[in-house]
């Protein structure tokens, strides 16, 4: 609004939220953490998936829950991830005009002069980030770094966003909206990939070392019929006279769920073994042992 007074007219300063007051700063961080604990919960589902895949097994039927999936994708936070993620928030943020003048120091200098070579060419390391998913696509060339690319891709986009601020003719909002959407569809996708691979990689070398899993012995009434190729899995019959009177070995812990226990044979082999899923109840005791570590 303006009022005037002696023919001078004042502005007054529009009255909204102080972007630094707590209150902002509240709304901030809660925003913040909630996509966090989205992207996390994200990244645990396909870890999960993976893992137990591996082991014909759907994280859904087990009933995990928010907070359960949120610490599975710690698996994922790596020292190398975390020292990539610092290293692109670093190059990001040494990317602008003014980052740049604030950063003391030659060696800091140094990183900012290749930061803005690389953000000057940054359609080199999309033509790159294309390339090697064509490799992998086509040619299944580099399959454990098959996130690889889509991440390059993501930088690559990220560093050409970055580049405005160098520009100084102004550029409309979706001219930087638009490279900046692709490159975290393309990190996203970067990730999902490494949650998958992290997931199968860790069923595998716990698929071939699964003895040292907790160990599974039932007690049943009655006959389950689990019968195995493993040579490691083992039925006794302990006495017509004994009310559990048949009894497994040999059995492994992969997870435990609402007194349900998923478990496999010492020497499981993921192509012709089963997955048994024994269910505590009236005729039927689980006890669990310790693992074998040699």
């Amino acid at each position: 609004m303006s009022e005037p007074q002696s023919g001078v007219t004042r502005w007054t300063k529009p009255e909204g939220p102080d972007p630094a007051s707590p209150t902002a700063l509240i709304n901030i961080v809660v925003a913040q953490a909630s996509f966090v604990a989205a992207l996390m919960f994200y990244v645990g589902v396909i870890y999960t998936s993976a893992y137990y895949g591996h082991f014909h097994l759907s994280p859904f039927s087990l009933g995990l829950g928010f907070a359960e999936y949120v610490l599975q994708s710690l698996h994922l936070m790596t020292f190398p991830v975390l020292v990539s993620a610092v290293v692109l928030l670093i190059a990001l943020a040494i990317g602008g005009r003014r980052p740049r003048q604030a950063l003391p120091g030659g060696v800091v200098r140094g990183a900012s002069h290749g930061t803005s070579v690389l953000a000057r060419y940054y359609w080199v390391l999309v033509v790159a980030g294309l390339l090697l998913l064509v490799g992998w696509w086509q040619w299944q060339l580099l399959l454990p770094y098959r996130w690889a690319g889509p991440f390059v891709i993501g930088v690559g986009l990220l560093l050409g966003a970055a580049r405005q601020t160098d520009v100084d003719q102004p550029r409309r909002l979706r001219d930087i909206a638009v490279p900046v959407f692709a490159a975290m569809l393309f990190l996203l996708w970067s990730v999902t990939l490494a949650a998958g691979q992290l997931g199968e990689r860790n069923a595998r070398h716990d698929a071939r070392h699964v003895d040292e899993r907790t160990g599974v012995m039932v007690f049943s009434s009655h006959s389950l019929g689990i019968w195995s190729r493993s040579p490691g899995l083992r039925h006794q019959v302990l006495g017509e006279h004994v009310h559990l009177r048949h009894r497994y070995e040999g059995l492994r812990l992969i997870v435990a769920r609402e007194g349900r226990y998923y478990t496999v044979p010492v020497g499981w082999n993921a192509t012709t073994d089963s997955v048994y899923v024994i269910r505590e109840g009236d005729g039927v005791r689980v006890e669990l042992t310790p693992g074998v570590h040699e």
